[in-house]
């Protein structure tokens, strides 16, 4: 069992990385493997909405997004941290996460996913529920811990000082190698749920 963390901020060891490292320590406690990808700093551009991904089965563009979907087809849980600018995730994670989840046809249903957030005071929130909106169109359980999954300081390293916010984080990672063993018992039991051929409708007559 496995899963992929991705830290989306620009610093590499700042307080988003703080908060992805305590998870781990406790993820792979419960024996779940871990992968960390700092993508916070790479050139990631948006969608262009040409479609390639539907006759290629991959991103048009060649970057970290076409290196990370073979990662998240075969991980059992996904998590995404992100600092908060203006109450929303940052430009780099929203265009790496609307195309690594665009361009990916595999079914993603019962991996479970994950959104920590890190800001020096507000916006959190918001930026939680942004991210969490990736997990809940794909089918893909979300594991919860016992806040909303933030943590707060303004300086690199800060939220070491925030022990309720680390204490989410533990707590977060423990929950979620349940789900993921859990649901790996239920599939091996019952396999997934009945899946109906696509419906689509738009708002226009």
């Amino acid at each position: 069992m496995k899963v992929l963390l991705i830290n989306a901020s620009p610093r590499a060891n700042g307080n988003t990385a703080l908060a992805l490292r305590e998870m781990i320590t406790v993820l792979e406690q419960e024996g779940i493997e871990t992968e960390l990808l700092h993508i916070g700093q790479l050139p990631i551009r948006g969608c262009i909405s040409c479609f390639h991904c539907y006759e290629h089965g991959k991103c048009v563009f060649q970057d970290i997004v076409n290196e990370t979907a073979e990662k998240f087809e075969h991980c059992d849980g996904l998590v995404v941290g992100s600092p908060v600018y203006y109450a929303g995730a940052n430009a780099t994670l929203s265009a790496f996460l609307t195309r690594l989840f665009y361009s990916t046809h595999f079914d993603k249903r019962m991996k479970v996913g994950a959104a920590v957030v890190a800001a020096r005071r507000g916006g959190l929130s918001s930026t939680f529920d942004e991210l969490n909106k990736f997990f809940t169109i794909s089918g893909m359980p979300i594991a919860s811990g016992q806040y909303w999954n933030s943590i707060h300081g303004a300086k690199p390293g800060e939220a070491a000082e925030d022990a309720e916010g680390l204490q989410s984080m533990r707590t977060l990672a423990r929950n979620m190698a349940f789900l993921i063993k859990s649901i790996a018992l239920g599939k091996e039991a019952f396999g997934l749920p009945e899946r109906e051929k696509s419906i689509r409708t738009n708002f226009i007559r």
